[in-house]
């Protein structure tokens, strides 16, 4: 009767035990989660997939200074608020939403220093920025604007172009990874796949830029309203990439 009786216990232990195993399982997600990945391990495959497009950059942003010094900080303060108000005035009246928008730039007032350590003398700069998708009417503003000088000007893609162009290529390569996917999960004898995780990232960059132009005296002669300061514009890149893994079905 002892005999019958440990078997009989040692059996239900082993049912009771198996019961609270499962219980524990299923009370955790964590632990069933783990569960479902370890007996799926041998159907996940990791892949990634890319996509690039190129587009010529739409938006020039040029900057124009002026740069005047003498004795008297306030006297020099002064002349270049005269030289900025005017160009500003001169080239609002220009000045169309998104074709060529205006504002000013820096200002930067400092004193300059003798041999002795004492200061000789003040110099000042102010500038002036154009930007736009204008080029032609850009460059003809900027060489109009005497006494102001460009001391620089650079390419890129407008808010607009850059939103749809990201959103093109993005779906572009969420097409090609499921695409992947799918020849992948069939060449392994499977019917499909299901998405177990997926990251989107993105990087942009441009090339073909002007280097900045670099500020200098020039004569007046030089300063014709209709000589048009040269620019080409260059061509910016959006690549998106998809990376995850999936579970073969």
């Amino acid at each position: 009767m002892m005999l019958k009786w440990s078997k009989r216990r040692s059996a239900w232990s082993a049912v009771g035990g198996a019961v609270l195993t499962a219980g524990l399982v299923l009370a955790n997600p964590v632990l069933a989660q783990e569960a479902l990945a370890t007996s799926e391990s041998g159907q996940v495959v990791h892949l990634n997939a890319s996509a690039v497009r190129e587009v010529p950059q739409d938006w020039l942003t040029m900057q124009l200074a002026v740069t005047r010094e003498g004795a008297d900080p306030g006297q020099v303060q002064a002349q270049i608020r005269a030289a900025l108000d005017a160009s500003l005035e001169a080239a609002r009246a220009k000045a169309k939403p998104q074709s060529m928008e205006v504002r000013t730039g820096q200002f930067a007032l400092h004193p300059r220093y003798g041999n002795n350590g004492r200061i000789t003398g003040w110099q000042g700069q102010a500038e002036l920025v154009l930007e736009g998708r204008d080029f032609g009417l850009i460059s003809r503003t900027a060489a109009s604007l005497a006494p102001l000088v460009v001391s620089g000007s650079s390419f890129s893609l407008s808010r607009q172009a850059r939103q749809q162009l990201e959103s093109d290529v993005q779906r572009e390569a969420i097409t090609q990874f499921r695409g992947k996917a799918d020849e992948i999960a069939k060449a392994f004898g499977f019917a499909g796949y299901s998405l177990r995780q997926v990251s989107v990232s993105s990087v942009d960059g441009g090339h073909g830029q002007p280097r900045p132009v670099m500020m200098m005296a020039r004569a007046e002669k030089a300063m014709e309203a209709d000589a048009a300061v040269p620019v080409e514009a260059g061509k910016a890149t959006v690549q998106v990439t998809v990376s995850g893994s999936i579970n073969l079905r």
